[in-house]
């Protein structure tokens, strides 16, 4: 695949935006400023900015309840999440939706989901939708390697094969449902072997390499958007942090964490941006300065911004 500068930059941009955002989140949990839950997604960086990556600006996805870089590579505002997070008015469900509730469909965010595998027939539903009109865009999917043993995956995946719809499955393997390992969670270990079942492909990448996920998902939406149906991507990784805040991380050792650590996907792009000549060592440092700049400017319009009127308490609730 034919990288340009430009787009290689703003692969580096959303990364870094996605790891500082989290952890600006990740403190202001613990000061008790954001209410409610979160669930991190330290560390999965390349698997959200690479995949959106592959998509055109009308395409649209739906994201997981670990879903703040999903939205931040489809092109989400860091301010608007921030406000929401805080519970604020401007946030974009106006401070009701919370951290797993992220939308915007003028951005093709068709919203996070705190369901584990939620999202996945609403994917389905938009893809059939996209196909009655004729139009040309796909859906991405995301979720991870819990919700593949849901029937939600199993229905919607038939579905999409039976009727070859525009949509890629990208299952989001970060070694762990919940405190659950895939080795005991799942009895097939290859994700692969699930796509043959539904009549589509299935391919598996390195979830760390954001350029592997961004020709891997290339390949599946080309194959989408020329009318060839669905495919199921794997794109192995891990989440640094805990399941979410409550999480003590009893189930995992030090060792591991840190193993993974040093798989660390924004390094390992800096590392090859560097030695490809796309930036040096001080430009890719100015970079890191601006988008934690920009995470500051996030948390301070969220400071700055209006609680909700309790007049709007059953506004955009429906019963």
């Amino acid at each position: 695949m034919n990288l340009s500068r430009e787009k290689a930059l703003d692969l580096y941009r959303k990364m870094l935006l996605t790891r500082y955002f989290e952890e600006q989140v990740d403190a202001f949990f613990a000061k008790g400023m954001i209410h409610g839950t979160t669930h991190l997604c330290v560390g999965e960086e390349a698997v959200a900015v690479g995949s959106c990556a592959a998509l055109e600006p009308g395409d649209y996805i739906t994201a997981t309840h670990r879903g703040h870089g999903q939205v931040i590579g489809k092109g989400a505002d860091p301010k608007l999440m921030m406000a929401e997070l805080m519970g604020k008015a401007t946030g974009y469900c106006k401070g009701k939706g919370g951290s797993m509730h992220i939308a915007d469909v003028s951005a093709g965010i068709l919203g996070a989901n705190g369901i584990v595998g939620g999202g996945i027939p609403i994917a389905v539903g938009a893809a059939l939708a996209l196909q009655m009109q004729e139009r040309p865009q796909v859906v991405l999917c995301f979720f991870g390697d819990g919700a593949v043993a849901e029937g939600s995956f199993h229905e919607s995946a038939n579905l999409a094969g039976v009727w070859k719809l525009p949509v890629v499955f990208i299952c989001e393997n970060n070694q762990y449902g919940m405190s659950i390992p895939v080795s005991r969670g799942l009895a097939s270990l290859d994700f692969t072997v699930r796509a043959a079942s539904y009549g589509m492909p299935g391919e598996s990448a390195d979830g760390n390499d954001v350029l592997a996920v961004m020709e891997a998902v290339d390949r599946a939406v080309r194959r989408a958007r020329a009318g060839e149906g669905p495919s199921l991507l794997e794109c192995r990784t891990y989440r640094w942090k805990g399941h979410s805040k409550s999480d003590a991380n009893r189930y995992r050792t030090r060792d591991e964490i840190e193993e993974w650590k040093t798989r660390c996907p924004i390094k390992r792009f800096r590392a090859w941006l560097v030695q490809g000549g796309f930036v040096t060592e001080e430009e890719a440092n100015r970079l890191e300065a601006e988008a934690k700049e920009e995470i500051a400017q996030a948390v301070q319009f969220a400071k700055s911004s209006p609680d909700p009127s309790p007049d709007e308490i059953e506004t955009d609730v429906y019963a």
